[in-house]
Formats: structure tokens, sequence, C-alpha cells
């Protein structure tokens, strides 16, 4: 009897869990460049003393879908998407090199180039990205940074730094939970020679708002099974002692 319940309780458990990765999915589903998490669940052995006769469910996020979003069109300078499989280098909240594909830059009040949340973009020789004063700023499709200076002539345009853009291998990012995809022992990834980026463009999420909705009615379905087999349990062990007591 205490199997069926333990199977049922912890079931229900990890519905509740999936639920969370699936919210979150919905929750970010306008969120630039935003990558859906993947969920899954399995059956685990309870390690232990003696026989290990106890199964338990685990749901568990594997990873994420690195599918590219659609391409929506800005017009502004300092937006960008990154082409193909790469990905944006920038200084992370605990100051190591973390990776997005949020392009929504912009130029903070120390003239560094950050991203919307406020992070230092990285150039190729690996230290924040400044930008002098300037009337105009381009991003080249190979990251290069171009601006014009104050007062200067139209034809007059200055090379400034590139971005560090790189492409990692399969399955050599995870996400973090700071949002941003990281290496494993954080260390930092060579620049990627043929990774390309579209200015006056941004990308969407990835997010499949119908697929994650539907699994969530799923999964709540299936709470709904494990509490009642719970309940049934209770029944059954209830009985068992009333017959127990007749004799």
């Amino acid at each position: 009897m205490d199997k069926v319940l333990y199977v049922a309780m912890t079931g229900a458990r990890e519905n509740m869990r999936a639920q969370q990765a699936h919210a979150n999915n919905l929750a970010n589903a306008t969120t630039t460049a935003f990558k859906s998490d993947l969920e899954q669940a399995r059956s685990m052995r309870v390690l232990g003393d003696g026989y290990e006769s106890r199964v338990y469910s685990m749901s568990e996020r594997p990873g994420s879908n690195m599918e590219s979003g659609t391409l929506m069109q800005t017009g502004r300078d300092l937006d960008i998407a990154v082409d193909g499989d790469g990905w944006l280098a920038v200084i992370g909240p605990d100051g190591n090199e973390v990776y997005t594909r949020n392009g929504a830059l912009q130029i903070n009040a120390a003239n560094q180039l950050v991203t919307g949340s406020g992070l230092p973009v990285m150039g190729v020789g690996g230290a924040p990205i400044v930008i002098p004063p300037a009337e105009k700023v381009e991003i080249a499709t190979d990251g290069s940074i171009s601006i014009r200076p104050l007062g200067e002539n139209a034809v007059d345009i200055a090379l400034i730094d590139q971005l560090k853009l790189v492409q990692p291998e399969d399955g050599a990012l995870y996400k973090g939970q700071d949002g941003f995809m990281h290496t494993d022992n954080n260390v930092p990834l060579p620049p990627g020679l043929n990774v390309q980026v579209r200015s006056g463009y941004l990308e969407a999420s990835n997010v499949n708002a119908v697929d994650d909705l539907t699994s969530m009615i799923s999964l709540s379905r299936q709470f709904e099974m494990q509490v009642k087999m719970m309940k049934t349990a209770e029944e059954n062990s209830s009985k068992a002692a009333e017959v127990l007591s007749l004799s």
C-alpha cells in the first residue's frame, strides 16, 4: 500500500514542478530571443539501506530548445539579431563570460555598449566595448562597430571594435539560473569567424504557446489522477483495517 502512495505522491509533486517549466515558457513568450525550456519525467529508484523496492517520479529539465525565433524588423541601429547558431558574448552578473541572443543593445552613461538589462557587451579582445560620443553607430554583419564622431563629416567613419560572437558545438552551452547560457566551468569560448548578425532586427522568442498550454492541461489532468490514486489507496487501507478487525 505504501508503494502506491509513494508513487502517487511523488508523481503529483513532480507534476507541479513540470507545470513551473511550462508556466515560465508562457511568461516569456514575448521575451526577445528567449529559448524555451524542455521538460521530461522519468522513474527513479530510491537508494538506501535494504532492497531497492521503491520507485519515485522525477521531473527534470534536460535542456533548452535552441531553435531560432522569428526575426522582427525594428530599424534601430543598435538592435541586432544573430544569424544561425551563434551567440553574443557579454559579461554576466557574476563577472564571468556568458552568452545571449538578445540583441537589444544600448549605450549607458559610461559610454559602454550594454544589453537591455545593463550587462556589458564584450569585444573580440575580451574587454567591454566602449563607444565614444558619436552622431551615428553602425554594426556590420560581421559584428564590426563603426561610428561617425561628433562634429566630423559624413564620410569620416571610425572603426571602434567588433562584437565577440561565438559558435559553440551542440550541447556545449546550458542555461543558468540567471537566464543566460554558460559553458562548463565558465571557460570562455573563442570567437566564431563565421557568425553574422543583422542590424535593425531582433529575434523573437521561440516559445510555442499552444504546445506549452496543451502540456499544462495534460499535466493538470495527471495531477488529478495522482490525487485520486492517493484517495483510493487510503480507502483500500481503511477497508483492509476493517477486515482485520473482524478476524
